[in-house]
C-alpha cells in the first residue's frame, strides 16, 4: 500500500470512529444540569477497585488522597496496591481538572509543558475539546506529544460498589506518543462516568489498542494494550 493509500486508509478509520463515538455519546440525559468544579481541601480521598485483563485479570485498589492545597496548585498522593501491582506516585493539578503531572493511560507519571485538561468544567453535554500536549514520561524518560479529545456526553445513573451516582460520561480519544520503529502508536478509547456528588469519576472503562508495522492491513489485527475497568469502592465526603 502507498503512503498516500495509507495516509486516506487511516482518516477514514478515524472518521469511522469518531462517527460511531458521537452516535454513542448521545445516550443518556443530555438536558441535564452542568457539573461545576469541585473544591478540594487536604485528607479528601477516593479509593478505587481496578481490574485490568480478561480471563485472569491483575487486580487492585487504588486510592486518591489530596495532600495539599495551595495557591499555587493541587497535590494528589496515588497509591495502588494489589497482588501483582503496588506502588505511589503524585499528580499536581494547576487547578481542578487541569494535570501539571500525572498518568495518562496507565501507572506512569508524566510532566506536561502545557496543562492537560483532563475535566474542562463546568461540564456541559455537547461539549468537546481536543489537545496536542508536549509532554516527559519520566517511567519511559522520553520526551513526546501526545493527542487528547475529549467529548462530554449526557447524564446516567450509574451503580458502583460505592452506591448508585448522578454522572455525566465522557468519550476520550487518545494518540500516545509511543511510537517505535517496529509499531504505531498506542490509541485508546475510555468512557468516563463524573459524579458531582463525589467531586471526582465514579467508573471508567479503558480500551487501547496498537497496530505493529507492515502488519496493519494484512489481516493479523491489532494487538489490545489494554481492557480496564475502575469503579469507586468508597471516599470521603
Amino acid at each position: 500500500m502507498s503512503p498516500h493509500a495509507l495516509v486516506r486508509a487511516s482518516l477514514l478509520v478515524l472518521a469511522t470512529v469518531l462517527a460511531g463515538c458521537a452516535q454513542l455519546d448521545q445516550r443518556g440525559d443530555l438536558s441535564g444540569p452542568v457539573a461545576i468544579a469541585p473544591k478540594f481541601s487536604v485528607g479528601q480521598r477516593w479509593t478505587y477497585r481496578g481490574s485490568e485483563g480478561f480471563r485472569s485479570p491483575l487486580v487492585w485498589q487504588e486510592t486518591h488522597e489530596v495532600t495539599r492545597v495551595a495557591a499555587d496548585g493541587i497535590t494528589v498522593r496515588v497509591t495502588l496496591d494489589g497482588d501483582r501491582v503496588h506502588g505511589t506516585r503524585e499528580e499536581i493539578l494547576a487547578a481542578p481538572g487541569v494535570v501539571r503531572q500525572g498518568a495518562l493511560m496507565d501507572i506512569e507519571t508524566r510532566r506536561f509543558a502545557t496543562p492537560l485538561d483532563r475535566f474542562r468544567f463546568p461540564l456541559a453535554s455537547g461539549e468537546t475539546w481536543n489537545q496536542w500536549v508536549d509532554n516527559f514520561n519520566e517511567t519511559t524518560n522520553k520526551q513526546g506529544q501526545i493527542n487528547r479529545y475529549v467529548r462530554v456526553g449526557g447524564w446516567e445513573k450509574v451503580s458502583t460498589p460505592a452506591g448508585v451516582f448522578e454522572a455525566i460520561r465522557m468519550r476520550v480519544l487518545m494518540r500516545l506518543d509511543d511510537e517505535e520503529f517496529w509499531r504505531y502508536p498506542t490509541t485508546c478509547n475510555y468512557l468516563i462516568w463524573y459524579a458531582p456528588a463525589v467531586g471526582a469519576p465514579v467508573r471508567e472503562e479503558k480500551e487501547a489498542q496498537y497496530y505493529e508495522k507492515g502488519e496493519e492491513f494484512d489481516g493479523t489485527g491489532a494487538i489490545r494494550a489494554q481492557h480496564t475497568l475502575i469503579e469507586l469502592v468508597a471516599w470521603t465526603k
